[in-house]
């Protein structure tokens, strides 16, 4: 094979392989994009999944307080009836007491 064919095919042989270099290239910056693409999707989705967790956990914790805050309020009522029963069972007697004590402190006086 002459000297300048053997060049030629050289030349074309370096210059096909520079195109599978530069395709190879161009694939490889195209595959990075598209996992960066993927990476920031998930990242996204794990966000927005790690707020609406955050959200319910906190309408749990708000519905847990408030219903605590009820139980608070029916045993404080409830307490309240106790105490407002037991001064009125006892108002009678306070009152027949103090009528007993005045009379006595009228009679001690005469």
């Amino acid at each position: 094979m002459p000297r300048p064919e053997v060049l030629e095919r050289i030349k074309a042989a370096e210059s096909e392989a520079e195109e599978i270099v530069e395709e190879a290239e161009a694939d490889r910056e195209e595959r990075i994009a598209e996992a960066r693409e993927q990476a920031d999707e998930i990242r996204a989705e794990a966000e927005r999944e790690a707020d609406e967790m955050a959200e319910r956990r906190l309408e749990e914790a708000e519905s847990e307080i408030e219903s605590r805050a009820a139980e608070i309020r029916d045993e404080g009522e409830a307490a309240r009836e106790e105490l407002v029963s037991q001064a009125e069972a006892q108002m009678d007697e306070a009152v027949e007491y103090a009528i007993t004590q005045f009379e006595e402190a009228v009679h001690a006086q005469t």
